[in-house]
């Protein structure tokens, strides 16, 4: 099996992207070796057409054909080559090259980048056809010197982006009404804003639901009511399902030592820290490192 980092094709334009925003490049190398892991600095959509495992948090997806694919920054995630040569195009942007103007939610909101959505989607012949001609408009473009071609982009990766959201379940468009789901929504973007665990340095800072219930200056007992009325899972369940979400994703992409991670994730010690995940896991953290390397 070949391994394709599709970021290093355009690792050498970083500076460039950083300026502008945005990069846009076509995909048609092949490349081996083991996945690597890591989190990058870019939002990315791209089309990959191969036979191929996308390896993206603590999840896999095996896919065959054409998809598109919408990566977050904040994820650790790497695509995984079975057979082939893999084709396609990818566009790399920031949050703010996209949102020119302030928004109710960001991207790490949107059903297509937050934690726990669904990131690829299998596309029909129809749909390879009008994406793909989207790209091919978006890589024209970035070289020409037209004044508003920023403009052409963003509205071009819009298009993209909404031909993705029509192929979303309609609950994932829910919309908040009333005072339980506004506290809610603001309790899980709170929750969502502390990750990654980027440095070791900088542990984990709310982890019980009285912790999010004074940052978010309301009683413990109406946050726990409005969670659970609108989600139908306690507060500690959300806390507790996404520290064990972030300690798999640093087990598995990276070199940290388990005392490290515990730490990272708020634990004063490693052994509270293994009794917590096997508790949530049913398996110690060492031997979820081992099955992975």
């Amino acid at each position: 099996m070949k391994n394709l980092d599709i970021q290093s094709q355009c690792d050498t334009n970083a500076v460039d992207l950083k300026l502008k925003g945005f990069k846009v490049y076509p995909l048609d190398a092949e490349a081996s070796g083991a996945p690597k892991y890591n989190r990058r600095d870019f939002y990315k959509v791209c089309t990959l057409n191969a036979e191929y495992i996308i390896h993206y948090a603590d999840r896999s997806i095996l896919l065959d054909g054409t998809s598109l694919f919408f990566a977050n920054p904040h994820i650790p995630y790497s695509v995984e080559l079975l057979s082939g040569k893999q084709s396609g195009y990818a566009c790399l942007f920031t949050e703010d090259f996209l949102q020119t103007t302030e928004r109710s939610e960001s991207l790490q909101e949107s059903p297509l980048f937050k934690i726990g959505g669904n990131p690829v989607f299998a596309l029909s012949t129809e749909q390879v056809a009008f994406v793909n001609t989207l790209f091919k408009k978006m890589l024209d473009e970035q070289s020409t010197d037209y004044l508003y071609k920023n403009d052409l982009i963003r509205n071009y990766i819009n298009l993209i982006i909404h031909e993705a959201l029509k192929m979303q379940p309609a609950d994932n468009f829910f919309r908040h009404k009333n005072a339980s789901s506004r506290t809610t929504s603001l309790f899980l973007e709170l929750l969502e804003r502390q990750f990654p665990i980027e440095s070791t340095e900088r542990p984990l800072r709310l982890r019980t639901a009285q912790d999010f219930a004074q940052n978010l200056s309301v009683h413990v007992n109406h946050l726990n009511r409005s969670v659970r009325e609108v989600t139908g899972k306690p507060t500690t369940t959300h806390i507790a399902d996404r520290i064990i979400s972030e300690a798999k994703a640093l087990l598995q992409h990276t070199d940290w030592s388990t005392a490290e991670i515990a730490y990272a994730l708020g634990f004063e010690y490693p052994t509270y820290f293994n009794n917590y995940f096997k508790k949530l896991t049913g398996t110690i953290p060492k031997s979820l490192r081992l099955r992975t390397v």
